[in-house]
């Protein structure tokens, strides 16, 4: 059953046309990476998606069209987790978990028993409970992306959007933070579409990937199919070589040889 359906699929950014007539189908329970170099249009896609940006073709959720959906039901079933979260200065790590709740709140806002438990689930199950109090803009980036995964979890949708989710993280945070999302995937039936910028990373946790170039999807499929050295080169303008491994293909850079 597909969880989302892009059918000549338009987005563009004032003057630009920034992604054009792409075609994706991505199934539930998916995790399907999105990767290709800058401005491939890889967060305009994923805004495009969430109804933040206009489209132009075809787009669904299961049956509907996210853009003619309220803020509040889109919130149920599409969270996005930003590259660059905004963390209004004071606020708790408990309270921006607790803005994921939002799209549940009764009349007037107030939360429900309901709503508390559901963010002292996720401050739990993601490590998060001893920093519940701290200052949110006063933690480490692997923190942060750790407490906007609760955030995002706390809307129990059923598409997670990542915007480069570990673009600013070392490389221990990273695997951390992916397998925290490879987790509640797998738990919760989530499905991901996750723009990234590292093509070893993507390939390692992705089912499929999508490759775009200048806004056009080039490629589409396993990661050892997407990843050929000729293609990032032709694609990146790179010189790689592409080593098979078990967990998935590793991109190398390739330096020119000394004469």
């Amino acid at each position: 059953m597909s969880v989302l359906e892009c059918r000549g699929l338009g987005v563009r950014r004032g003057e630009a046309q920034v992604v054009h007539d792409l075609d994706l189908v991505v199934d539930a329970g998916a995790w399907v990476a999105v990767v290709g170099p800058n401005g491939a249009g890889k967060t305009s896609l994923l805004h495009g998606i969430a109804a933040l940006t206009p489209v132009t073709g075809h787009l669904r959720l299961g049956s509907d069209d996210p853009h003619q959906l309220s803020r509040r039901a889109l919130a149920r079933r599409v969270a996005l987790m930003a590259q660059q979260p905004v963390v209004p200065t004071g606020m708790t790590v408990r309270e921006l978990v607790a803005l994921g709740r939002t799209p549940f709140l009764r009349r007037f806002g107030t939360e429900s028993a309901t709503d508390r438990a559901a963010v002292q689930h996720e401050l739990t199950r993601l490590g998060l409970a001893t920093l519940a109090d701290r200052p949110a803009d006063r933690l480490s980036g692997g923190e942060l992306q750790r407490v906007m995964l609760a955030r995002a979890l706390c809307q129990q949708p059923t598409l997670l959007l990542l915007d480069e989710p570990t673009s600013a993280l070392d490389i221990g945070h990273q695997q951390s933070v992916l397998d925290l999302v490879d987790e509640q995937r797998h738990e919760r039936g989530l499905t991901v579409l996750a723009a990234m910028h590292d093509l070893t990373l993507a390939a390692q946790y992705a089912d499929r990937m999508v490759l775009l170039d200048r806004g056009v999807l080039v490629q589409d499929g396993p990661p050892a199919a997407v990843l050929d050295a000729r293609q990032l080169n032709e694609t990146y303008g790179a010189r790689v070589d592409v080593l098979p491994r078990p967990a998935g293909p590793a991109v190398i850079p390739v330096r020119p040889v000394s004469r």
